[in-house]
């Protein structure tokens, strides 16, 4: 009997393989979509816990200085009272203008320094004799080695990429800080009946995170960021197949009220129609994650290179088949079709036994239930307003985002509704009265595919706004900070030197771009020194200053800072700050600086010498007219013998900077395309499964004059009608999407807010597209209701309905 029961509910399918093809495609999609986006969490995840594991004797916890750097003198107290503690400096080195961070540690009582020195079983104490020895990944070590001043090194698998580990002597040398501590760890074992660190050090503060957080921390807005996109993607796709299981249940009603007279229990019906639904589930989540596997492998170097590019961390470029994303895409599978098909079962559940197939009454109550969703809709509106207004950071703000969509999505069904009410008042002749009266009542069918629809085409106008936004103003910000016509790197100090006099003997400004890099409350700082110029004063973009704070930063010692820094730690003109131990200066103006999760200060060059003697003099800004830009560039290589790499002129700075910011969103635009792209099918896959629904509305019209042509013809019409009414309620929705991550989503994530820019001619392009995707969703329906047999059309009026 369970045997037969289930066998009959199945050959539902094998009278409408079209219905179940779209409901397993739909799930499919939804399980694709939300699978490459975990996948691609789970390995940038296992990447940062696999740099966890190298860093593990690294980290562990630290004696911060509450500004500046750790004196010996401190590092002596401590020691005399018996804590064991081992110093560590830390600090950014270059070497031929490439970036390495550096560590430097005691090697003969940090955690680390047996398995640094020990080789063949046996210590090798080379690293502490001149000229000392840098331990770096493999990886590290062989890009360093083809620069012509690179260290003497040893390759040590343990040690984590771009990262250059040695004596605290050698790192103190090459950063130009010796006898400066960066922090003190804190080695495991410690005598018990110390002196409270608290009283012994009181200008040091305890902190147990360590560095090897950081890149979890700095990349969880990212991370979010997909998130929520693979969650959009996964509700779209649910609006298909949560209208699929309802139009098959609702197909069903005089199949199940026969096994019902037939003496089968609803309980077991129900049963058998969830594990039919269980069935489908898994079917789909294996094409899903299929899918999903390759969308994932397609996306995954463009996410290394923005996560490499916006944060620093790297991630591997292949793509492994981890459990955690298999498991969590069936189980989102899973739970995607009895979500969908929760509402369906519980109809079947609450059904009569003598319970007639009843669409037109199932779409009154539909209809009728528009204004519970509206209401639904409006509280979560106010509820995303009040979560906007009481929190604050990433989660707050995915909460305000998720409450906004959310709740633009239930009043979706109403607003359209009024629309169409509206229309028809002013409609002129009967043929146009029907056309909106039958949209309207085509509504029920075709909502849940609208509100796909509506996030869709929301998502795109706001992740779209944003990106322009950013560009426009990452163009402008390069046309400002890049002032200098032509940059040129030097070998070294002494080659610099030299350029600067060839330059002043010919009257050619140069502008040396000179840094050190610090720690502020633990966090990394680069200081810049820059000469007193108009350059700087005509062309820095400034977002807050005194009036007079050129003047303050060249004549009086005063900073500015970015707006990350600013933002990070509550700095406005007119504070102070020690940029380390013994310097302190006051802050006289906040400039922007997009790209740089960092902070950043700039001082008069004077300054930061008096300061920090010894600061790299190898890279120079120069400002020549634009005629002059090639033969300037050949002489200064013919006269310093420098590679050609070694001058950049602004064109080229610009063009690689705005090529690496266009990687940086390919995934952004590949996944609003895909979500895009899904909820075009739900619209097809809902015009397809209402195919059968039709006939009893049409045929009458038909028999009163219109051709078949001119009924395919107004099912497009219909089509576009709905689409255009959503695009044009999608925008405004769209606009305070972008607003959320220009103004809250960005500033949580990365410490700078990004002025909003208004698109008409995208939002143009877009709209023109959904037309169309509602015109091909529409054009297969279309297509055979224009070569039905008039013969279908008359069976309508046989039977008694």
């Amino acid at each position: 009997m369970i045997r037969a029961a289930f066998l009959a509910l199945l050959s539902h399918w094998l009278r409408h393989p079209l219905q179940l093809v779209t409901l397993a495609v739909g799930l499919a999609l939804a399980t694709g979509l939300w699978s490459a986006v975990q996948a691609i969490n789970s390995e940038a995840r296992a990447s940062y816990k696999q740099a966890e594991e190298q860093l593990a004797g690294l980290a562990g916890t630290r004696l911060l200085p509450m500004e500046g750097s750790i004196s010996l003198e401190q590092f002596a107290r401590l020691r005399r009272a018996g804590w064991q503690v081992t110093p560590v400096l830390t600090g950014n080195v270059n070497f031929d203008d490439q970036a390495f961070d550096i560590m430097g540690i005691d090697l003969l009582g940090h955690p680390l320094a047996a398995a640094l020195i020990t080789e063949q079983g046996a210590p090798d104490l080379t690293a502490l004799t001149p000229p000392g020895l840098l331990f770096a990944h493999p990886d590290t070590a062989a890009r360093l080695a083809l620069l012509p001043d690179s260290p003497p090194l040893r390759a040590v698998e343990d040690v984590p990429r771009d990262l250059l580990i040695g004596d605290l002597s050698l790192a103190g040398r090459l950063l130009n800080q010796s006898h400066q501590i960066s922090y003190l760890q804190l080695l495991p074992t410690q005598r018990s009946g110390l002196q409270p660190l608290a009283e012994l050090v009181p200008e040091l503060r305890l902190d147990a995170s360590g560095d090897a957080a950081d890149t979890a921390r700095l990349t969880e807005s990212f991370h979010l960021n997909l998130t929520a996109f693979g969650l959009l993607s996964f509700a779209v796709g649910l609006f298909i197949v949560q209208g699929g299981i309802a139009l098959s249940l609702e197909q069903r009603r005089a199949m199940l009220r026969t096994l019902r007279g037939l003496g089968l229990p609803l309980r077991l019906i129900v049963l058998l129609i969830a594990a039919e639904l269980m069935a489908i589930g898994i079917l789909s989540a294996l094409l899903g994650l299929a899918g999903g596997y390759l969308v994932a492998a397609a996306l995954l170097p463009d996410v290394s290179a923005t996560l490499s590019g916006l944060y620093g961390a790297q991630i591997k470029g292949g793509l492994e088949l981890r459990p955690s994303w298999v498991l969590s895409g069936l189980g989102m599978a899973l739970a995607g079709v009895f979500v969908a098909g929760a509402q369906a079962l519980y109809e079947v559940w609450q059904m009569p036994l003598l319970a007639a197939p009843a669409s037109q009454a199932r779409g009154q109550h539909v209809r009728r239930s528009y204004r519970l969703l509206a209401i639904a809709g409006v509280a979560l509106l106010l509820l995303g307003a009040v979560i906007l207004l009481v929190s604050e950071g990433l989660l707050g703000g995915f909460a305000f985002l998720s409450a906004l969509m959310l709740g633009a999505a239930l009043l979706l069904p109403q607003l359209i509704t009024l629309l169409l009410s509206l229309a028809q008042r002013f409609a002129r002749g009967p043929f146009a009265g029907w056309l909106l009266a039958d949209t309207r009542a085509q509504l029920p069918g075709m909502s849940l595919a609208l509100m796909a629809l509506l996030l869709a085409l929301a998502a795109n106008i706001g992740v779209t706004t944003m990106v322009s936004s950013f560009r426009l103003t990452f163009t402008a910000w390069l046309d400002q900070r890049l002032a200098a016509e032509l940059y040129v790197t030097v070998r070294n100090d002494h080659q610099g030197a030299a350029l600067q006099d060839w330059l002043a003997a010919r009257d050619i400004p140069a502008l040396p771009v000179r840094r050190s890099d610090l720690r502020y409350e633990g966090l990394p700082l680069r200081v810049y020194g820059v000469v007193d110029h108009a350059t700087y004063r005509d062309h820095w973009p400034l977002l807050d200053a005194k009036s007079d704070a050129w003047e303050r930063m060249f004549r009086h010692g005063a900073a500015m800072i970015n707006e990350q820094m600013a933002r990070r730690h509550g700095l406005k003109p007119g504070d102070d700050v020690a940029l380390q131990s013994g310097w302190r200066a006051e802050v006289v103006g906040i400039y922007s600086d997009f790209g740089n999760p960092d902070a950043q200060a700039l001082v008069a060059l004077p300054t930061l010498l008096a300061q920090i003697p010894g600061v790299p003099n190898r890279q120079f800004g120069l400002r020549v007219p634009e005629e002059e830009i090639l033969p300037v560039s050949k002489a200064i290589r013919d006269a310093f013998d420098l590679p050609a790499d070694a001058i950049t002129d602004q064109r080229t700075i610009k063009m690689r900077s705005l090529a690496i910011f266009e990687r940086t969103f390919v995934i952004t635009a590949a996944l609003n395309l895909l979500t895009l792209g899904v909820a075009g099918f739900a619209m097809l896959s809902s015009l397809l499964t209402l195919w059968a629904q039709r006939l009893p509305q049409l045929a009458p019209v038909w028999a009163m004059g219109l051709t078949r042509r001119q009924l395919a013809a107004t099912e497009l019409l219909r089509s576009l009608l709905l689409a255009a009414m959503t695009s044009l309620l999608a925008l405004p929705l769209g606009l305070a999407l972008a607003w959320a991550l220009l103004a809250v989503i960005n500033v949580a994530a990365f410490g700078w807010k990004l002025p909003m820019y208004l698109f008409p001619a995208d939002w143009l392009q877009l709209f023109l597209l959904a037309l169309l995707a509602a015109a091909l969703s529409a054009a297969l329906p279309a297509w055979r209701l224009s070569r039905l047999d008039p013969a279908d059309l008359l069976k309508v009026f046989a039977n008694e309905r």
